[in-house]
């Protein structure tokens, strides 16, 4: 376990004091004991529930964008946002959309209905999965037990209210900022200087936002007293670097190589999601492992888990005891 840490004067760990520690133990050493303390903090197990409870975000979530779409009066505006959408859709630009060909009233009303059921089919998938983030991080700091259930996906349904927009805004300006801009140029006929601003500004928007958003999970979700969120920055940033590495990789190999459409198929788009979200976990887990084991080095905690001590005399773990005997 972590111990809580405070400074001398009772204040919050900032990130002066994480720099300092990071010169006393080195990066090297820092980011092998985070990768064990990820380890054997469950890391693994952990991402790939909450992968799945990503994946149940974002399709809602898209789901939403398109019915905002559909609804929206102003065509341009609306054309816009459904170019923006479809691009960003598992299903490309052959993704259906809310207003499934109506027109008129008809697809207005199939637009509320998308929005309003996108919406809350999002918000309650994010809400699973800041409480799935809540045991991982917990796991990672050496927290056995969780808060009691009214405690924890209540203080879950805060978090997501809180967050839904910065990472929502987050999530577009760094995966939909591309289409975004080429919507915008066909219908506003943005300039091409207009268009490099946006590219320029949008990155380190979109990232800020994130590491932000994930500094105050990382600050919130763990059942114990956290740093500063300066100090828990630098976990954060982590994360969100990992997610885009990952990101822009995964896009790269499924658009440049058709072995993966060979396989999956008419899936692919969904195995690409799945995907996206087992990597995005795993790098929310990892920046939280370091955040929790610069803290441990602050401690004077200088292994990130326990020795084995081998397994209990007379189990069937035990070898000696399972071999048969010939005296």
């Amino acid at each position: 376990m972590v111990p809580v840490t405070v400074e001398i004067d009772g204040e919050e760990l900032d990130f002066d004091d994480a720099r300092t520690a990071i010169r006393s133990v080195g990066v090297r050493r820092l980011l092998v004991d985070s990768a064990m303390r990820f380890r054997y903090g469950d890391g693994f197990t952990n991402s790939r529930a909450l992968a799945l409870q990503v994946a149940l975000s974002v399709v809602p979530f898209m789901l939403a964008l398109t019915g905002l779409a559909a609804d929206l009066d102003v065509g341009r505006a609306s054309d816009v946002l459904s170019r923006t959408v479809s691009a960003m859709s598992v299903g490309g630009d052959d993704a259906p959309t809310a207003a499934g060909g109506q027109t008129g009233d008809e697809a207005e009303e199939a637009g509320e209905v998308a929005l309003a059921v996108g919406l809350v089919f999002a918000l309650v998938s994010m809400t699973t999965a800041v409480a799935q983030i809540e045991r991982g991080v917990n796991r990672i700091y050496g927290i056995e037990r969780d808060r009691r259930a009214r405690a924890k996906y209540g203080r879950a349904a805060v978090l997501t209210a809180i967050l839904a927009v910065p990472v929502g805004v987050g999530f577009m300006l760094l995966v939909g900022g591309g289409p975004f801009a080429d919507a915008m140029a066909e219908e506003y006929r943005w300039t091409g200087t207009t268009v490099t601003v946006w590219h320029v500004v949008r990155w380190p928007a979109g990232t800020l936002l994130l590491t932000f958003a994930i500094a105050v999970l990382f600050d919130h979700v763990p059942r114990r007293r956290q740093p500063s969120l300066s100090w828990l920055a630098l976990g954060s940033g982590i994360a969100v670097a990992l997610t885009i590495t990952a990101s822009g990789l995964l896009a790269l190999y499924v658009r440049e190589s058709g072995a993966f459409d060979d396989v999956y198929g008419s899936i692919a788009g969904v195995m690409a999601l799945l995907l996206w979200s087992y990597l995005t976990s795993i790098a929310l887990f990892v920046g939280a492992a370091v955040a929790a084991q610069l803290e441990a080095v602050r401690a004077g905690v200088t292994r990130p888990f326990h020795d084995d001590p081998g397994p209990a005399p007379g189990s069937p773990d035990d070898v000696e005891s399972a071999m048969p005997s010939f005296g």
